[in-house]
């Protein structure tokens, strides 16, 4: 492949994300979009712009594993929820490159929490797959994934560094994944047990994203460690597609702390509301923020906004936002993944231009 062949890729999942990220796919430059893994059997034989609502695009949707090796793309992008490991491994072990916005960083968590049915590591299952296919695996997203990026570059003129935090602040509300928020607690009553253990299992990905960046810094960890605020909702809010009972959970803060001899160095946190309407509310920023205690110190924004002539009285337009920050960082990466070498690679493994958007000529 040359510099200038368009890198061929092969999409799994058409969820909120995946919905989004066909479109992209078809205008960005460096991408041809040549195949589309579905997971419902009423998808598989349709034509996936058809799917996703931009009409045909002449790419049908398939339904197994051995499709998607038998086109030979270059790389898969990953979209689902929840990882797919086991395809991970076939399509690494048949010489294509995966890059997975699907809870996958550095694999800390998916190692720690999610171990493996044949009892290894994950890592090490997926490090393997790489090996035999010679072929590159590659976790990012917007949070985790960019902001760490984010953190990392604001460090550059910061000497003496005593603590970086970056900050996730937003309104989640019109990133319709019902399942996400189930499976995290939202609309649970707030004193229920079970809370605090589902927040950490399906954000822990987060201490991932410590980890990068104290990787970045040259730093080692004791720990890194959980610990959340909870916000109960003060009335019945409905969304229309969500449902949050009076006294539920609707709004949280959580801190991933990366430790050193007791002292929090590189931190991410989480300030989330499905409603304002919570006790306690938190101060949502919309935005992402980065915070660097040191010499000098610095405070910098990632605030995102609509392109112009989007119409955000639709809350469709809106949720496509979140979900385009959330899959370019991927789909901007896939040139520079292509070129690394075979194995687990991180954004610190990677050449600035991964992280570089294309210009519209």
């Amino acid at each position: 492949m040359t510099t200038t062949d368009k890198i061929r890729v092969f999409q799994v999942a058409t969820g909120n994300l995946g919905t989004e990220m066909i479109g992209r796919i078809q205008a960005h430059p460096d991408l041809e979009l040549v195949g589309l893994h579905c997971y419902t059997a009423d998808k598989i034989g349709r034509d996936a712009g058809e799917i996703v609502g931009i009409g045909p695009i002449g790419v049908v949707a398939t339904g197994t594993v051995a499709e998607i090796i038998a086109a030979r793309p270059d790389v898969v992008t990953f979209h689902g929820v929840f990882p797919d490991e086991d395809l991970y491994v076939e399509v690494l072990e048949a010489g294509i490159n995966v890059v997975t916005t699907a809870d996958w960083i550095t694999g800390f968590h998916r190692d720690t929490n999610h171990p493996h049915p044949s009892g290894r590591k994950v890592s090490d299952v997926i490090a393997a797959a790489c090996q035999v296919g010679q072929a590159t695996f590659y976790g990012t997203g917007m949070n985790p994934g960019l902001n760490q990026i984010l953190a990392i570059a604001n460090s550059a003129d910061v000497a003496d560094i005593e603590n970086v935090t970056v900050t996730e602040s937003v309104d989640v509300s019109c990133h319709h994944s019902v399942d996400t928020w189930k499976a995290v607690g939202y609309g649970r009553p707030i004193d229920d047990p079970t809370i605090p253990d589902s927040l950490y299992k399906y954000t822990a990905v987060f201490a991932d994203s410590v980890y990068l960046m104290a990787q970045a810094f040259d730093l080692t960890l004791d720990e890194v460690t959980f610990s959340y605020e909870l916000g109960a909702c003060t009335k019945d809010v409905d969304l229309g597609w969500y449902f949050l009972p009076e006294g539920s959970l609707g709004a949280n803060y959580i801190k991933y702390q990366g430790m050193v001899d007791g002292v929090p160095r590189v931190e991410s946190h989480l300030e989330w509301q499905m409603t304002p309407h919570t006790d306690p509310a938190w101060n949502i920023r919309g935005c992402y923020i980065t915070q660097i205690t040191g010499d000098p110190m610095i405070y910098n924004k990632h605030m995102v906004f609509p392109a112009k002539g989007v119409d955000l009285s639709n809350p469709e337009n809106f949720a496509s936002i979140g979900m385009t920050v959330t899959g370019l960082p991927a789909l901007n990466s896939l040139r520079s993944v292509v070129a690394a070498a075979p194995g687990i690679v991180t954004s610190n493994d990677l050449p600035l231009r991964a992280f570089a958007g294309r210009f519209k000529l």
